[in-house]
């Protein structure tokens, strides 16, 4: 029988996941005008106001100081894969940087699952990314700098999905608030360094806005949705569909046709997210409480 809360919860990270990928194209635009930390920067901090202004994250029940602890960690590491993920983008194609990305929370799902049904969605979810890595690269143009800011990126995903477990308790959209603020503390400083008063002209503002709600308000209170329902080894097997929506993401935004080998990654990964998330039973949490 189908959970019907996990299939809801899973869509949710895929509509999530869409989102970050439509604003990361969106992003790599304002590079040029002030760089990958002021783009990180902007999308965190216009996300942390926004989220203050609708959640009012003061009011309610005040928070024990262990969650408070979990929420600054959660929201650290929120700001440093941000900005990673970004640098990566900097020295390597989108695409790459994603792939090498999505290995993060990939090899979380392998240290959790205990299922070899598990491991057949994430063959599956494999080959789709294979056929997106750029396979025909000389090792000399892929750039260590951004295969090691990507890296980076993975790890700081992993330790998100860990610590989303952690923090859920406190309301999703309150806990997503707190983290926010807590992601400007790593962004901003490094933002304003590069950047400086680039950051406050009116272009780059608006598109910062836009940034900000794609890739982190609407995309993190959704996961945060997800995550209090969703097991940390599916909740890692669905997001394996990021370099897919990455692919579409480009599509949409900037007009790039897929080729017949690129859809089929498509088809591939998004197979492995549907068919974990419809043969996924209701387990016990798969990471220990606190």
């Amino acid at each position: 029988m189908i959970d019907t809360a996990q299939a809801r919860a899973a869509l949710l990270v895929l509509a999530a996941s869409l989102s970050i990928n439509v604003g990361a194209a969106v992003g790599k635009d304002l590079f040029g005008a002030v760089g990958a930390e002021g783009v990180a920067a902007l999308r965190c901090g216009i996300a942390a106001l926004v989220l203050w202004a609708l959640v009012r994250p003061w009011r309610g029940a005040a928070l024990p100081r262990a969650k408070l602890g979990w929420l600054a960690a959660y929201g650290t590491t929120l700001g440093a894969m941000n900005l990673c993920i970004y640098l990566a983008f900097v020295y390597l194609p989108i695409g790459l940087a994603v792939a090498i990305e999505i290995t993060g929370p990939l090899l979380l799902v392998l240290l959790l699952s205990r299922n070899l049904r598990d491991f057949v969605w994430l063959a599956l979810a494999a080959g789709g990314l294979a056929l997106l890595l750029p396979w025909r690269v000389d090792y000399e143009q892929i750039d260590l700098r951004g295969v090691l800011f990507a890296s980076l990126a993975g790890l700081c995903w992993a330790l998100y999905i860990m610590l989303g477990k952690r923090v859920a308790g406190v309301g999703a959209s309150r806990a997503v608030a707190i983290g926010m603020a807590f992601a400007c503390v790593v962004t901003v400083p490094l933002g304003i360094l590069r950047a400086g008063s680039e950051l406050l002209a009116a272009p780059v503002l608006l598109t910062g806005l836009g940034v900000a709600l794609l890739s982190s308000t609407v995309p993190y209170v959704l996961e945060m949705k997800a995550l209090s329902s969703l097991s940390g080894k599916v909740f890692g097997l669905v997001t394996a569909s990021a370099p897919a929506l990455a692919a579409l993401a480009a599509f949409m935004v900037l007009g790039e046709r897929l080729t017949g080998q690129q859809w089929l990654a498509v088809a591939l990964v998004m197979a492995a997210s549907a068919g974990c998330a419809l043969t996924i039973r209701p387990t016990a949490p798969p990471l220990p409480d606190a």
